[in-house]
């Protein structure tokens, strides 16, 4: 067998596989001759059947994976010697269309390799890591947006108003006839929470107790029963009450509402909470300026395909964003532009970095850690967890992209922990700021 290289430009690898007829007969014998003991055929005693009838009637039927197996072991055998780390899957084609039985077989395969990374010293990057404490300001806030989650109604006299709760009984028709699912009595509804046919809340503005009044709505296109869809219907519609909200008192009754012992314990758990969040929102800041860092300091030749698929999905995507009525991928194709080729090559050049270190020092996602993550994603579709975990298992492309957001973000920490951190004292405005920028700049992006 030969291997002999084609083409040497950049990260651009081409070489050609030459498995000669008498490799490829040898290894059909060998194929035959494991095979024999466990053949039977007419007129024979079983594994007494002669190689050359063996040959005969099942040689052609094994040449062909024979040959499959000597094209992916030279392969192999190349990537061992070479080191080199296809940055795809290679691509290997026969040469010629007209091979014959007898004839040697040359193959052909190109690839882009991954480059060689350079080693940085993550010790030498310094980052600040923003801090906010909790006041007692913010505390107070998140209390009073508790109380107000928690607060009852009360019977008040005079006209409905936003916010306002109306207790309801009505019956809903089209064309005439009372639908299912289209009548309710003693309903609660409280007037802008949105949460019936757009327009319906609206007309309720400004009724009072025992008022009686048609509420004329169109269902959407889009409404989930097909009968309805974009119909005209008309809601008989009897007030029975208004009531006016109270928040709820912010005391111990409150605490407890929500699982503390008392209003102390509670405030413990809301600067827990918000301590989190705050952490949370500085690492994001944090994580984008070591990105930054990471991408002015180290540089290197990246595959062309790479870069060009990159561009091509961020061009998509955006197109897709700006054309959100546009639902399928029937479109012509979206060119993607210098500013999407440019956000590719920091994407790629970050992405390979990120993967390198991970590999070089042993950073794995584990079975715990992604068995999280599933469950994490199977919540937002209630009923149907099992469902999902189930195609998340089948599905590897669904499993690659649960696991690589775990992966990059084990390996900025790994970076976290050896950098110098510098802890900066800031106020929840100063942060807000700094995650509203980080916003806008991923949307220029």
């Amino acid at each position: 067998m030969q291997v002999n290289e084609t083409v040497n430009e950049g990260l651009k690898r081409g070489y050609q596989i030459t498995v000669t007829a008498d490799e490829l007969d040898r290894k059909v014998d060998e194929k035959l001759a494991e095979a024999q003991p466990g053949v039977e055929m007419k007129g024979f005693r079983k594994g007494k059947v002669p190689m050359a009838l063996l040959k005969k009637q099942f040689g052609d039927r094994l040449l062909g994976e024979a040959m499959q197996e000597a094209v992916d072991g030279a392969m192999s055998s190349h990537f061992e010697e070479t080191g080199d780390r296809p940055a795809a899957q290679p691509e290997v084609k026969m040469k010629g269309d007209d091979w014959k039985k007898g004839q040697d077989v040359e193959v052909e395969m190109t690839y882009e390799k991954l480059p060689e990374i350079p080693e940085f010293d993550a010790s030498t990057i310094e980052i600040e890591r923003l801090k906010v404490t909790p006041d007692e300001g913010a505390v107070d806030e998140a209390l009073e947006s508790l109380a107000k989650n928690a607060q009852a109604f009360e019977t008040k006299d005079g006209k409905a108003e936003d916010g306002d709760q109306v207790v309801i009984d009505f019956e809903g028709s089209v064309d005439g006839e009372v639908f299912d699912g289209g009548t309710a009595t003693d309903y609660p509804l409280v007037l802008g929470s949105g949460s019936f046919i757009p327009g319906f809340e609206e007309q309720l503005a400004g009724v009072s107790a025992g008022d009686e009044l048609n509420v004329e709505v169109s269902f959407p296109a889009e409404y989930q029963a097909p009968n309805l869809a974009g119909k005209d219907a008309v809601f008989a519609t009897t007030v029975k009450e208004v009531k006016s909200p109270k928040p709820a008192e912010v005391d111990d009754e409150l605490a407890k509402q929500y699982g503390a012992e008392d209003l102390e314990a509670l405030k413990g758990q809301i600067r827990e909470r918000l301590e989190a969040e705050y952490s949370q929102a500085g690492r994001q800041v944090m994580k984008r300026k070591l990105l930054d860092i990471l991408d002015e300091k180290v540089s290197f030749e990246l595959p062309p395909s790479l870069v060009q698929a990159e561009a091509d999905q961020i061009a998509h995507q955006l197109w897709h964003e700006e054309n959100p009525e546009v639902e399928g991928h029937d479109h012509e194709k979206v060119e993607p532009t210098d500013e999407h080729m440019k956000l590719a090559e920091r994407r790629v050049r970050l992405g390979l970095l990120l993967a390198e270190l991970g590999r070089q020092n042993e950073i794995e996602v584990t079975d715990a850690e992604m068995t999280q993550a599933v469950m994490n994603q199977a919540r937002q579709y209630p009923g149907q967890e099992r469902q999902f975990f189930e195609f998340v298992q089948q599905n590897p492309q669904m499993r690659q992209q649960l696991q690589a957001p775990i992966f990059e973000d084990k390996v900025v920490d790994y970076i976290f922990e050896r950098a110098q951190v510098e802890e900066r004292e800031v106020t929840k405005d100063e942060l807000q700021k700094e995650v509203e920028a980080l916003e806008d700049e991923n949307q220029e992006a």
